[in-house]
């Protein structure tokens, strides 16, 4: 079972992906670990990567597929993954489709959890006085300020992924702001386990 989750920050997609994750015996396939995992490789886009990151440059987006495309070609991914953050934009839902259908694999379900920014808003700063309130850090972007950043930054390149997919028949939407285990039973039911 292959898997794209969608949805602005805050929405509860870490969450959720873990728990299909979970259920499904399937890795949680996150970008950010993926291209620090392939920059410590000895491979072609491993050493690109590296070189990247070294210069402190933003990672191409035909180096961001790489690493998903290298990372879903390992034997743990080959009964499916769970894809949370990646394609983040038209252009790489494109490529990354076309790279799919290379090699003969297709997505299940992409999965979106829509949630209203006032409520995501108060969501995040919740989460950041329960972590203080548990002593723990918080996190840096979790404030009104980098939220908002965040917010526009997936109006403008990842909120055009769910017509993309919409038009692809392969989009199912969700409250995302429902409590966590009704979102969960949901998707369950979405992916045939419900």
């Amino acid at each position: 079972m292959r898997i794209v989750l969608l949805g602005p920050p805050g929405a509860g997609k870490g969450t959720q992906a873990k728990r299909v994750v979970d259920a499904y015996k399937l890795p949680h396939l996150s970008t950010g670990d993926m291209l620090r995992a392939a920059a410590l490789e000895e491979t072609c886009i491993g050493k690109k990567l590296q070189q990247t990151m070294a210069d402190g440059k933003l990672v191409s987006d035909q180096l961001v597929i790489a690493a998903v495309i290298e990372r879903i070609r390992q034997p743990d991914a080959k009964n499916g993954f769970v894809l949370d953050g990646f394609p983040r934009t038209i252009s790489q839902a494109v490529t990354f489709d076309d790279l799919l259908y290379t090699d003969r694999i297709h997505l299940d379900h992409v999965i979106e959890l829509r949630a209203n920014e006032d409520v995501l808003l108060n969501r995040i700063m919740n989460r950041a006085r329960e972590t203080t309130e548990a002593g723990q850090a918080v996190r840096v972007d979790d404030n009104p300020e980098a939220l908002k950043v965040r917010l526009d930054a997936y109006s403008e390149q990842s909120a055009p992924l769910i017509d993309y997919y919409r038009v692809r028949t392969i989009l199912r939407s969700i409250d995302g702001l429902q409590p966590a285990d009704d979102v969960t039973s949901e998707i369950f039911k979405m992916i045939g386990r419900g």
